[in-house]
Formats: structure tokens, C-alpha cells, sequence
């Protein structure tokens, strides 16, 4: 069937898109006038693409309306985000820039606002990439997450020494952490809606990471993080940010450092549950138990990061940790060119899951933010193993939505009532 555009300039941009693409990554009927102020050009992405799956057989999902958006479906109940890269919110990457426009309400930066890329160097800041991805949060009316301030990872090594190269004793590093988070969330005073103000800075079995930031300033780092960033812009929500919330000796640490922070008066405002997750880990139980563990302590809950890798472990026991690599296997990287329909059944089904948890907490989860657009984009593609093949995500590489995609929109018709 061809697609008819008023519109010639949309018309020609989406030559070469189905027709069910093109509804779903614009919402624009094909034989309608383009609405005021909406415009799409034909860009490219690397990575095969995949068809359109129209059913899962016997699975209850099916094919969703083709006028569906997930900012639409969840509005009322949260914010629905992604993770965006330079190509898309400087809209290089056409395509990506139209899907994130069309389906999300809300943004986070993969990379520009962590320490190495905006303060590579002492007293040099680079706010170029930074500033046009709050430009397009802005422009596109979307909630703005800045992502990350206190990490030990991404962060030079010239943040912890001294000019001879020894560890830097607590002041220079209280100072460093000061006006870094002063410039860099001052910057975006009253733009930036959340920060991820510390990130990941409990170990597994729920103690305080040995950090440089923990060995040379001590345990009130996170609580002096917080201030810094409230002062810088007292109106912004100031988050905690980690993964493997849903294990128990980590959910019981969370709980007891925020209960800690609660009670000293630091500025908190929610946590964030990153969600890094995997076909059969964590149970959908213990996702609901975390949620329901921080909204008692009355903070706002978000799921930061979401993907569900579909691949085998690399190892026995994988977290989220950056550092971890391992070497590339034909075992370890099972489909190269596409996924099967029983995995795509399979992925669509967990996701069907874990939204079904989402929706049974309103009022406390707010936002729930998938890390990355489309599987092309997704850092699983190249960790812990590097150059795999994955799928984590509801857009495939072609930015078609995948049954997963299906499956989330027709979560929200058959949660309960509350």
C-alpha cells in the first residue's frame, strides 16, 4: 500500500519507510497535512535491519494501534524516557532525533555531562554537547535529566591527585567537588530538571564502595554532594543512582544510607533503580519489593536505565560495573543476525512484566527511562563483551518497534485498577 503525504518535503524525508513505521515513529496519519511545527528527514543507521513482527502466535501479545506512543500511553501515570547520544539530540542522526521526539517526554545524557567529557581538564570546561542536548529537551518540552555528577568511573585521574601525582588530601577534594558541581549544575540553573547527583556508590553486598571519593574525603562525600547540588540550584531534584537495587544486601543498603541522608537533612529528593536487566533476572517480585522499599521512605522512585539483555552471562555474577570485559565467543553471541521469534516472544513478555509492576506503584514511580533508542545504540552491544550482537531495547536497528514495543503499550490496558 503507498503511503500519501501532503506535505511533499515529509514525503520525500520518509521515502523508504513502511507505512506502519512511519505512523509509529511520527503519529502522523499518511494521508494527512503534516501538523504546525512537525518535520522528519530520512536518516540511516547502522545494523541490519529487522521486520516488523505482526503477531507473537499464542503469546496474547498483538500488533499495537499504529497511533500508539509510549509518552502518550503512560501519560498520567510517568514519564517515559531515553538515553540519548550526540547524534540524536543534535539531530545528525534523523531518524533516532524523529523516534525520541515522537515517544518520549523525557531525556537523559548517555555521556557529555559525566566528569571526563564536561571537565576533561583542571579549569577547562566543554559545555558544547552539553548545552545542545538541554537546547533539545528544551525546545521538545521534555523533562531534563543531567547524568552524572559524583562517579567513580568517567571521572579523570586528575580529579583525586596532587600536582606531584599522590592522592589529593580531603580539602583539594571537597574543593574539586564543589566547584564542579557549582559550575556544571549552576550552568543549568532552573533548565536541568533532575540530577543523578552520586552514582553507584554502594558495593554488592550493600557496604560503601572503596572509591577515591570515600578514601579521601570519607563517608559525608554523598551527603556534601547533595548540598553542593542544591545550592547550585535549590528548585532541582537531586537523585541517588545504582544498580542491583533489587538484590537484598544492596536494597538493604540503599535503605540504610538514604534513611541516614534522610535524617541529617540532605537534600534528597528520590532515588533512581538503574534496571539494567536480564531475561530471568530479577524476579518481577523483587523489582515490586524495591519500588515499594524506597517510596516508604517517601522519596520519588525512577527506573534511570532500562534494557533487558537477551544474551548468555558472561559471567557468573554480572552487575552493571564498567570495568568488566571479557573476550569475544561465538557461545557468548548466539544472533549475529537478527533474533529469533521465540526470543522476540520471550523479551516481549518480560517487558509485558515489568511494566505490569511499573504501573502498580502511582504516585511513587515517576519516570522510567530506557537506556538508549534503539538496539543499535545500546552500550550492551559492547559490554561486557565487545562487538555482540544484542537486543535490548522496543526499537530494533531500523527504528521499528519490535513486539516488546507492543507489549509495553498494552501493559497499561490490562494492570489492575488501583
Amino acid at each position: 500500500m503507498a503511503c500519501h503525504f501532503a506535505n511533499p518535503p515529509l514525503r520525500a524525508a520518509l521515502a523508504g519507510f513502511s507505512c506502519l513505521a512511519i505512523l509509529l515513529i511520527t503519529g502522523v496519519p499518511t494521508s494527512a497535512q503534516t501538523p504546525p511545527g512537525s518535520h522528519l528527514i530520512n536518516g540511516s543507521r547502522e545494523g541490519t535491519a529487522s521486520a516488523v513482527p505482526t503477531s507473537l502466535g499464542n503469546s496474547g501479545v498483538s500488533t499495537p494501534e499504529v497511533s500508539s506512543t509510549l509518552k502518550d500511553t503512560f501519560k498520567g501515570s510517568f514519564f517515559i524516557g531515553a538515553a540519548v547520544n550526540p547524534a540524536q539530540f543534535t539531530e545528525q542522526d534523523t531518524r533516532g532525533a524523529a523516534l525520541v521526539k515522537a515517544q518520549f517526554n523525557a531525556i537523559t545524557p548517555e555521556n557529555v555531562l559525566k566528569w571526563e567529557n564536561a571537565h576533561p581538564q583542571p579549569g577547562s570546561y566543554s559545555f558544547e554537547s552539553p548545552d545542545r542536548y538541554v537546547a533539545f529537551g528544551e525546545k521538545n518540552h521534555m523533562f531534563i535529566v543531567g547524568h552524572t555528577l559524583v562517579w567513580h568511573n568517567q571521572t579523570p585521574a586528575w580529579v583525586f591527585q596532587d600536582d606531584k601525582g599522590s592522592p589529593a588530601d580531603r580539602e583539594t577534594l571537597l574543593n574539586r567537588m564543589r566547584e564542579h558541581i557549582h559550575t556544571v549544575v549552576g550552568r543549568y540553573h532552573g533548565r536541568i530538571n533532575g540530577w543523578d547527583v552520586v552514582n553507584e556508590a554502594l558495593d554488592e553486598n550493600g557496604t560503601l564502595r572503596q572509591t577515591p571519593w570515600l578514601k579521601i574525603i570519607g563517608e559525608d562525600y554523598i551527603a556534601k554532594a547533595f548540598q553542593f547540588a542544591h545550592e547550585a540550584d535549590p528548585q532541582a531534584e537531586l537523585y541517588y543512582n545504582d544498580y542491583n537495587l533489587e538484590i537484598e544486601a544492596k536494597l538493604k543498603g540503599a535503605l540504610e544510607l538514604l534513611r541516614k541522608l534522610q535524617a541529617q537533612g540532605v537534600p534528597i529528593s528520590g532515588v533512581g533503580i538503574q534496571g539494567h536487566y536480564h531475561m530471568d533476572s530479577p524476579s518481577n517480585e523483587q523489582v515490586d519489593a524495591a519500588i515499594t522499599a524506597f517510596g516508604k521512605l517517601g522519596l520519588k522512585v525512577m527506573i534511570t536505565e532500562l534494557d533487558v539483555d537477551v544474551l548468555p552471562l558472561a559471567f557468573k555474577y554480572m552487575g552493571a560495573d564498567v570495568t568488566l570485559s571479557a573476550e569475544l565467543q561465538p557461545k557468548l553471541n548466539p544472533y549475529p543476525n537478527g533474533l529469533p521469534d521465540a526470543a522476540q516472544q520471550a523479551l516481549a513478555q518480560r517487558y509485558a512484566g515489568l511494566f505490569g509492576v511499573f504501573l502498580k506503584h502511582p504516585g511513587v514511580l515517576k519516570r522510567v527511562t530506557f537506556w538508549g533508542v534503539t538496539d543499535g545504540d545500546s552500550w550492551l552491544n559492547n559490554w561486557p563483551v565487545k562487538g555482540r550482537t544484542n537486543y535490548p531495547l522496543l526499537f530494533d536497528r531500523s527504528a521499528q518497534p519490535k513486539p516488546a514495543f507492543d507489549a509495553v503499550i498494552r501493559a497499561v490496558h490490562s494492570a489492575p485498577p488501583q
